[in-house]
């Protein structure tokens, strides 16, 4: 029970710190729509806060595109899964904002605000595929153990496993990080919550082209080796963006906004 908690926290820290600090998601790489609705008709606007005021941040995408996000007494603000306050988010802060969109105005009406402090985004673009990988994965080397992941940054990384690699596959963390559930699960306030939140146990035969993996680990011999590589079904992943597209009347698939 101890290992799994250990688990679900760490993935949900993974989780937000990677959605604010790395913009460009999974299912940009498929080269999709990303202005489909994510919960409700809800999207997500992610960047680093410029201003801050009384009753909304100013945010600067990677793209260089400008959101507000307007922030009222019924948005729930959290930093490390804690409440904080509005006035507490400085310039220079990882924010993802979760809420009701205006495109046309670059205006968001925010329910959930998840913010990463400028120090962790730095250490969490500096640290992917160094101490931790996100990615889909486009080539598998049976042979030699080696994955070959497409990063959310557009770099391609081999990465290694050996005896040490456990792998999980599914959970609403992976779901999260996939865009497929992230409005709801940030709305909770956690990435990871619900049924199904520790996956299911699998090997390195089950994983496939296409699928969707996050974990940390560490460099070995110069090649990055995961001790724990959540995995995400490229079939379920679409199958879920489809229904997502569905239910909100979009046509579109569900993912975040503002990203490049």
């Amino acid at each position: 029970m101890k290992q799994r908690s250990i688990w679900r926290w760490a993935m949900s820290r993974l989780l937000l710190v990677v959605m604010v600090a790395i913009p460009a998601t999974l299912t940009a790489q498929d080269g999709q729509d990303q202005g489909g609705a994510s919960f409700a008709g809800g999207r997500m606007v992610r960047g680093t806060v410029t201003a801050v005021s009384a009753d909304h941040l100013t945010l600067k995408t990677e793209a260089g595109e400008v959101y507000q996000v307007v922030v009222s007494a019924n948005t729930r603000v959290t930093r490390d899964r804690q409440p904080m306050k509005l006035t507490e988010i400085k310039a220079g802060d990882g924010v993802g904002a979760m809420g009701v969109l205006d495109p046309a105005a670059k205006t968001l009406h925010a329910v959930f605000v998840g913010v990463v402090d400028a120090e962790q985004v730095k250490k969490a673009r500096e640290g992917l595929g160094k101490v931790y990988i996100t990615g889909k994965i486009t080539a598998i080397n049976m042979d030699t153990l080696r994955l070959t992941v497409l990063r959310p940054d557009g770099v391609s990384q081999v990465i290694g496993v050996d005896e040490s690699t456990s792998f999980k596959r599914g959970g609403r963390g992976m779901a999260a990080l996939a865009g497929e559930s992230v409005g709801t699960e940030a709305g909770r306030d956690s990435a990871t919550a619900g049924n199904g939140v520790d996956g299911e146990s699998i090997t390195l035969a089950d994983l496939k082209t296409g699928d969707s993996v996050a974990g940390r680990g560490a460099m070995k011999n110069g090649v990055f080796v995961p001790t724990e590589l959540g995995v995400l079904d490229a079939t379920k992943a679409a199958q879920r963006r489809r229904r997502g597209a569905d239910e909100s009347g979009t046509g579109a698939p569900a993912g975040p906004t503002g990203t490049p």
